[in-house]
């Protein structure tokens, strides 16, 4: 009797998986309708974009990260005793959830055109094989380590086809909404369940990207050292476009000036073994 009882009552009312995916269903909308706009623009303005996004989470978070920077400031003053540090650090630690709660709403706010940005970007290499965007000195820097990147006079074209872990690919993927979806469940903090070949790694592109925009680094996080390294060469060039610098720590050994500066990267690959070690060490 009770299998009927609750059968009807999923029924009348929808699963709990049905009703959080009809939750996202108006995000989802939202990033069709910038994806749409996206495909009349030029290769330069898709990745001016992504500095427009930035642009605004900055001006956002602007008078919080200001006081925030006076706060940080005046702590390295000599003046300063020990009781003043103190309600420094106390007021320091409030502002900082403070500003987490204020960017996790930009960020929200943003999240349909920066979705749509790293899926038209994805369209783009499948459907017309390359990206040419007027050469800046990232490109060049990212052309010097990557066969895809070609800098010919004053131009940079963006290949689809690059080395990961010494195997040449193709990018032919571009993200269906189901993914879309997967995506918008990863930035809330949530568990996305996927099944091997359902496109976990292409998934993470998108919190990854968002939350990059920010500028205080995103850890991606795999199980073991070969996804790490392959992951973040296969999907490196989505987030170098638009400007973003990719690294991966399990490429480096522990202690070496190699590794901190991957941590410093704008999306940081590695396993979970190295990330705890290295908090450990």
């Amino acid at each position: 009797m009770l299998k009927y009882i609750t059968g009807g009552i999923a029924k009348l009312f929808g699963s709990k998986s049905e009703r959080d995916i009809k939750g996202l269903l108006p995000i989802l909308d939202k990033i069709k309708l910038e994806f749409a706009k996206l495909q009349s623009i030029d290769d330069n303005d898709l990745r001016q974009k992504t500095f427009e996004i930035k642009a605004n989470i900055n001006s956002k978070l602007h008078s919080t990260d200001a006081r925030l920077a006076e706060l940080s400031l005046r702590l390295k003053e000599s003046s300063v005793d020990v009781a003043e540090k103190e309600a420094i650090f106390i007021e320091i630690d409030k502002l900082e959830t403070e500003r987490n709660k204020q960017l996790e709403v930009v960020l929200m706010e943003v999240l349909p055109i920066a979705f749509a940005l790293v899926k038209e970007t994805a369209r783009r290499w499948k459907e017309f094989g390359k990206i040419t965007v007027s050469a800046t000195e990232h490109d060049k820097k990212v052309a010097a380590k990557r066969k895809g990147v070609e800098i010919v006079g004053d131009k940079a074209i963006w290949h689809n086809k690059w080395a990961a872990t010494g195997t040449e690919v193709t990018w032919d993927m571009v993200h269906y909404d189901v993914q879309l979806l997967g995506g918008i469940v990863l930035h809330q903090g949530k568990i996305s369940e996927m099944a091997t070949g359902e496109g976990k790694t292409l998934v993470a592109t998108l919190p990854a990207f968002l939350n990059a925009l920010a500028g205080r680094g995103v850890h991606v996080v795999t199980v073991n050292d070969y996804l790490a390294k392959r992951d973040s060469e296969w999907m490196g060039p989505l987030f170098e476009f638009h400007g973003l610098l990719v690294d991966c720590i399990d490429k480096h050994e522990p202690n070496t000036e190699e590794r901190k500066n991957a941590y410093l990267a704008d999306i940081t690959y590695g396993t979970n073994n190295e990330f705890g070690f290295d908090y450990l060490r």
